[in-house]
């Protein structure tokens, strides 16, 4: 008798808001919280196949999330496509422009609802791939790779948080060239990375300079890249660009803005990359035609997930720009997700961002490792991770305990806290 194929319907959709601990990173924004939300997807099938998915937990997030979960049941777990519609069907009252600034630029409700999106897509592959007994790689065409680099994430940081609230981490301060050296050996000895990103916009432009040269000194050889978050004038991003020209990889959003970007790379030779001009398909024809970057940095939260990140990919590659991978604080579900999807793409040139060394708390099992800076892609039935709903459950419990400061991320409010009238400099 033939095997009964799998039910595929979504019976249940489960979102949970937690909040999780951050240390004090320093960028042009200010300082990050004591602790950062994130929101987690569950889709049940009518099997009883749960996938999961990982996204932001902001409010404006939740508030765009909510409404899709009575819409996804009944639904075939297998209609990705049919996400999109839906949610740009049930959410359509959200309307108007948000304009959330920050570290990925101008945001909107349609960037916002793609973040949202980005989350059930990927619990819907999940749940897929275990229903059909395939990893989410060969749902997106198969891997071309067995392991996807990862890059080392430096920030200028402090050591605790004002007034010393939330979690300590066991890191100390790094505020000069050799806390950051120091820094990145030790990401190094724990991790294995070979290559370094230095989070800038924080000193003045001269400091970083200096940072970056005594990673350069420290690491011979070694990939080097600066990202001050735009942060810089164009003028400043070119002075930045003759003094570390040998020495980096890539300079990222030295300057805000695709036309302050063109100019600035038409002035010189270092790679401008980017996750803050380009981070949706919109933007792209103005960025390429310009000139103005030369990687862009993907990132399936921002462009609605999986599949169109391959899809950025592809025109990244028809157009000859180059590919890498944006990070912000995250779980191992999305680890997983960057894992994945990484493996699928040829062009991926660069090694990918992750905030993840940073991250001491988990909703997986089992936390995801880094050996010789790269992550083993799995083979395992959809992302090859389990939720453990122990974990899950506390980080929830804080999320509800909270008293509403936290569930929204503001780096620059928890600067002020340390810095009463701080506002972001430019230089």
């Amino acid at each position: 008798m033939a095997a009964m194929a799998p039910n595929l319907t979504i019976a249940a959709v489960r979102l949970t808001p937690v909040l999780i601990a951050d240390p004090p990173l320093l960028n042009t924004q200010g300082v990050h919280q004591p602790y950062t939300p994130r929101l987690i997807v569950e889709v049940e099938t009518a099997d009883g196949i749960t996938g999961i998915g990982e996204t932001y937990g902001d409010t404006k997030y939740l508030d765009l999330a909510r409404p899709l979960v009575e819409a996804l049941r009944g639904r075939p777990v297998s209609d990705i496509n049919g996400l999109f519609a839906l949610a740009d069907r049930v959410c359509e009252t959200t309307g108007g422009g948000l304009d959330a600034g920050g570290l990925r630029g101008v945001q909107s409700a349609d960037k916002l609802r793609l973040s949202v999106v980005s989350g059930f897509e990927v619990a819907c592959l999940d749940a897929l791939g275990k229903a059909l007994g395939l990893p989410v790689h060969a749902l997106l065409g198969g891997k071309v790779r067995d392991a996807v680099d990862y890059s080392a994430y430096l920030f200028y940081r402090w050591a605790e948080h004002p007034g010393a609230a939330g979690e300590r981490d066991g890191w100390p301060a790094a505020l000069d060239p050799a806390a950051v050296v120091a820094q990145a050996r030790r990401l190094v000895e724990e991790h294995g990375f070979a290559s370094f990103k230095l989070k800038g916009g924080v000193l003045a432009p001269d400091e970083e300079i200096a940072a970056v040269r005594a990673l350069a000194a420290a690491f011979p050889g070694k990939p080097l890249r600066l990202d001050p978050n735009g942060a810089w004038s164009t003028e400043t991003s070119l002075y930045v660009a003759r003094e570390l020209g040998d020495v980096l990889e890539y300079l990222e959003d030295p300057a805000t803005g695709t036309p302050a970007m063109a100019e600035v790379a038409a002035a010189t030779d270092v790679p401008l990359a980017t996750n803050m001009c380009v981070t949706t398909f919109e933007e792209i024809p103005e960025a390429f035609a310009k000139g103005a970057v030369q990687v862009v940095l993907c990132d399936h939260h921002y462009f609605g997930g999986l599949r169109r990140t391959r899809e950025l990919a592809a025109l990244c590659r028809t157009f000859g720009v180059g590919v890498s991978m944006h990070s912000n604080i995250h779980l191992g579900i999305s680890l997983a997700s960057m894992t994945q999807v990484a493996a699928t793409v040829p062009n991926l040139g660069y090694a990918c961002d992750s905030h993840y060394p940073w991250v001491t708390e988990e909703v997986l099992t089992r936390r995801i490792a880094f050996k010789d800076g790269r992550v083993e892609v799995s083979d395992a039935p959809g992302l090859g991770v389990e939720l453990d709903r122990e974990r899950l459950g506390l980080l929830h419990r804080r999320w509800l305990a909270d008293d509403g400061r936290m569930r929204d991320r503001d780096d620059a409010a928890a600067m002020r806290i340390a810095e009463p009238g701080w506002t972001a400099k430019r230089w």
